[in-house]
């Protein structure tokens, strides 16, 4: 797999890649927001790391995020539970701190990968939901025949409750299904993909949340 690792430390660069080449992945290095932003459309995975000299991760992230939706992890230092909703609001897939243990980030890019070629059951292919219009097979979705850009998993999760419309999803099932982990201790990542869903779409109804119990793709929205 082609990985793009953004990442001005050149230290823990050069660790990474050697972790990453002994697992069998292509690594190319960006210590530049800059080169990141030009060289990401040749990757199939994205770790970057926030602390960049020329640019603010985030608003990086939010810069790639307008044009690809390649999987990527934030890889950072800061710990703060404020950046971490900044990091996952802006479209990151996973979110890992600083330091952490190669299995882990092995780990975490595997279920970020797993998610994405899950293969769909067989069912209709678009699902309509008044003027939203999500495309299973292309992975798009536009309202009022409007594309509306989403990053991999909340195109996963919103297409996990289109595929049985009126079914209820349980928290610990999104998570396993989406996110690889029914245990996943920062679940609260999962409210603030159902939000983002509903602030892009500019469709609360989108997704209908019962409260002890679950989600649920809404019958209007």
């Amino acid at each position: 797999m082609r990985v793009l690792l953004v990442e001005d430390d050149d230290r823990l660069a050069s660790a990474l890649t050697t972790a990453l080449a002994r697992h069998g992945h292509q690594v190319t290095r960006a210590g530049l927001a800059v080169d990141a932003l030009r060289l990401a459309g040749g990757a199939d995975f994205v770790l970057l790391d926030l602390g960049l000299p020329d640019m603010d991760g985030l608003d990086a992230l939010r810069r790639l995020r307008r044009v690809s939706a390649v999987p990527l992890i934030v890889v950072t230092a800061r710990t703060e539970e404020r950046e971490v909703l900044r990091g996952l609001r802006s479209g990151a897939d996973d979110y890992l701190v600083k330091p952490f243990r190669t299995v882990e980030l092995m780990a975490r890019m595997e279920a970020v990968m797993r998610r994405g070629t899950r293969p769909l059951p067989h069912r209709d292919d678009v699902v309509s939901v008044g003027d939203v219009r999500i495309d299973l097979e292309s992975r798009q979705v536009t309202v009022a025949g409007e594309p509306v850009t989403l990053t991999r998993r909340e195109f996963d999760l919103l297409a996990l409750l289109a595929r049985e419309p009126g079914v209820v999803r349980g928290r610990e099932e999104i998570l396993d299904e989406v996110w690889g982990d029914p245990l996943l201790s920062a679940s609260r990542s999962l409210d603030v993909h159902v939000a983002n869903l509903r602030s892009k779409t500019g469709r609360p109804g989108l997704v209908e949340t019962l409260r002890g119990t679950g989600y649920r793709l809404g019958s209007t929205a």
